[in-house]
């Protein structure tokens, strides 16, 4: 067992390299949610939510943008990765070698790990240094929860979604496709107060709201104690148990066969 954890840390640091060797996709994906920040934040500067306690807009964005971060780093690129090295042949190879298939997985997760972490450092940082952002240092724990719980939840579902892709050139496709509609109607990149209440209730169900909310509550000034939201955790959780059921029923090592 102790090899194979060795195993897997060093599938994480090769990811990892081979991560920040491509530098337009690396540079992509710390630029993108960077951009949304820098341009929404500018756009509604000096602009407060009355619904939500009178809190500065990039108070209630920051968190937003973090979870969009995560959502691309442990969802999207990670299923398109996956997708791609299976159309490659790679995962195929992978299995006939003496390198355990957890082991290679815990790699290829534990890298979206990381850079979710330096996401977050970096969002941070710019929302603090940039925009004033208050970063609560009591309410990390539950910030840091809700990252840990976020992570896993979508990188289950990222693995899960790469057994649905056909093949790397659809995978792009199908992937924000089942993506990009939800973030929109979950609370990331604006407040859905006003929102219809069906709608509300529909994106509640899934985890990107969740996400979205349980970041948002550990940054709200209004949160006291730790900034533990059970609600968001909970239903996090259960994605997270569903995801992983699907991944193994799901996730393939092969390409289909014409």
């Amino acid at each position: 067992m102790t090899g194979d954890l060795a195993i897997a840390a060093r599938q994480l640091r090769f990811e990892q390299k081979s991560f920040w060797r491509n530098p337009a996709g690396a540079v992509f994906t710390f630029a993108f949610p960077l951009l949304f920040l820098v341009v929404f934040s500018t756009i509604n500067s000096g602009q407060r939510l009355e619904g939500r306690g009178n809190i500065s807009f990039v108070t209630f964005f920051v968190p937003g943008i973090l979870a969009f971060g995560l959502i691309s780093a442990c969802y999207t690129n990670l299923a398109i990765r996956m997708t791609t090295h299976r159309d490659a042949g790679v995962l195929k190879r992978i299995r006939g070698t003496p390198v355990p298939t957890w082991a290679y997985l815990a790699g290829q997760v534990g890298s979206s790990v990381v850079v979710t972490l330096l996401l977050l450092l970096v969002t941070v940082g710019v929302g603090v240094v940039a925009f004033g952002v208050d970063f609560r240092t009591s309410t990390a724990p539950g910030l840091l929860a809700t990252l840990a719980l976020g992570a896993a939840c979508f990188c289950a579902l990222g693995l899960a979604v790469s057994g649905l892709c056909p093949n790397a050139d659809a995978a792009p496709a199908i992937v924000n496709f089942s993506i990009f509609p939800l973030l929109f109607v979950s609370g990331i990149f604006f407040p859905l107060d006003d929102a219809p209440a069906w709608l509300t209730t529909v994106a509640g169900l899934f985890p990107m709201q969740r996400l979205a909310d349980g970041l948002q509550y550990a940054f709200d000034p209004r949160t006291t104690g730790l900034g533990f939201n059970g609600g968001d955790l909970w239903t996090l959780l259960a994605w997270t148990v569903a995801g992983s059921l699907l991944a193994l029923r799901l996730f393939r090592w092969d390409s289909a066969k014409t």
